[in-house]
């Protein structure tokens, strides 16, 4: 059966606008140059070699703003270097290469851009400037493993990770210790060169903190090789699931076989900054201006909500419901981000991602609600399986849904939210967005 959905122009446009104004404030191409011209003011400009290195989503629009900003403002320096990005999230640059990689589960692409990456980390010398340019997904796709584990073990690794549905935080931890460039090994490298290092980061992590974005491959690390063993035994991760190699290495560093990680005692008297220059908070706060703008309180709920996508879609289905039930005097818009999870049993696929799923969990949890409606969408573009970047849905949304005849619960349930949402042409689709600042959610109650 086919139903037309009737126009819900002003909710829809609302709700994507809103994701546009939380996206629009992350873009590299004004942010970048920002920076820049702080780190380097007038008459500092690089004067030695100039290496750029970068890893993510968001890493080869930070490059191209780079170079753009540098043929502007430095004409007698000399760019190179090679950027890692996942699959469709390249920009045209000039000087410094671009490499797409897989993400999330690392690919030998990504391991040869790493190799060449850190090849050319190891050439700098004293006075040169190497410029380290990360963003979301770099843990993977600068998946360079450390003498003794192959590619094909840390994608072993990183896919027992994903499905055991362990936090990012936690994966992160792990991919620090098993791999050669992050946890501050790339600016280990930097400065046994004698080299000065300024890296410019967007954020996709709760806190913000340079050691988590990208696994800090240029911050000091606060974790050890017993918290990384601790955390496969925390998700029953064993030899079953794990490669020997990879065992095998943590084990030899908690006996002090191999070096730790970069540590805050390695840094002293070291020419290195790290500058997170876009956070998810900065994008909530823009998306709550814009909905201030149609009429809408907004009240932004956090940026460091994580959690299985079901349950936090359920408790922010219990939370809107409060505050209907109090009254609202206007309009009110509840804004959040952060990055769920999803723990996907044992012989089920899935469709979609933490977004879609969180979505439906709150389409079900607000049946009462009829005129709720909400959108969840990863600022990147691109949410879990599928290459919508999230969904929406508006009260004629479920409405159609109703004369469908679809079952929320039976989609959620195979979690395929994807699939649900597509149904109803209910998906948001922007490809790459060429930035990353974590996932972005918005409930709107209206009166």
């Amino acid at each position: 059966m086919t139903v037309q959905i009737p126009s819900t122009a002003t909710t829809e446009a609302i709700l994507k606008n809103a994701f546009a104004a939380a996206v629009a404030v992350a873009d590299p191409q004004i942010i970048v140059p920002r920076y820049l011209a702080k780190i380097f003011p007038a008459g500092q400009e690089p004067k030695g070699k100039c290496l750029v290195i970068g890893a993510g989503k968001a890493s080869a629009s930070m490059a191209n703003a780079l170079e753009a900003y540098a043929k502007k403002s430095w004409p007698t320096v000399k760019l190179a270097g090679v950027v890692l990005t996942r699959y469709g999230h390249s920009s045209p640059t000039s000087h410094i290469k671009i490499v797409e990689a897989g993400h999330p589960v690392p690919d030998q692409a990504g391991m040869d851009g790493a190799k060449e990456a850190l090849a050319l980390t190891k050439q700098l010398h004293p006075g040169d400037i190497l410029i380290a340019l990360v963003s979301g997904g770099g843990s993977s796709l600068l998946t360079l493993p450390h003498e003794g584990i192959s590619i094909e073990d840390m994608r072993k690794t990183t896919e027992a990770l994903l499905r055991s549905g362990a936090p990012i935080e936690d994966m992160n931890v792990v991919r620090k210790h098993l791999s050669a460039i992050l946890g501050g090994n790339l600016a280990r490298v930097a400065i046994a060169q004698g080299a000065r290092v300024e890296a410019l980061l967007i954020s996709d992590v709760t806190g913000d903190s340079p050691a988590d974005i990208a696994s800090g491959p240029c911050a000091a690390d606060y974790s050890t090789y017993l918290d990384a063993l601790n955390i496969l035994d925390k998700y029953s991760l064993t030899e079953q699931s794990i490669p020997a190699s990879v065992l095998n290495h943590l084990k030899q560093g908690l006996a002090g076989e191999k070096p730790e990680t970069l540590k805050d005692i390695d840094l002293v008297n070291a020419q290195v900054a790290n500058h997170v220059i876009a956070t998810a908070y900065t994008s909530l706060e823009a998306a709550a201006e814009y909905v201030r703008t149609q009429g809408y309180e907004p009240i932004i709920l956090g940026d460091t909500i994580t959690g299985e996508a079901q349950e936090v879609g359920a408790s922010q289905g219990v939370l809107a419901r409060d505050y209907v039930k109090r009254g609202l005097s206007k309009p009110v818009a509840l804004i959040s981000g952060g990055e769920c999870t999803v723990t996907i049993p044992p012989g089920l696929k899935g469709r979609g991602g933490r977004c879609t799923e969180y979505l439906l969990s709150l389409f079900i949890a607000s049946q009462d609600m009829p005129k709720l409606a909400a959108l969840a969408a990863d600022t990147d573009g691109i949410d879990g399986s599928e290459k919508n970047a999230g969904a929406w849905y508006s009260p004629e949304v479920r409405q159609a849904s109703q004369a469908m005849g679809l079952m929320p619960e039976k989609f959620l349930l195979a979690h395929d939210c994807y699939g649900f949402f597509a149904e109803l042409g209910a998906l948001v689709e922007t490809g790459p967005t060429l930035t990353n600042v974590n996932d972005f959610r918005i409930i709107l109650l209206d009166k």
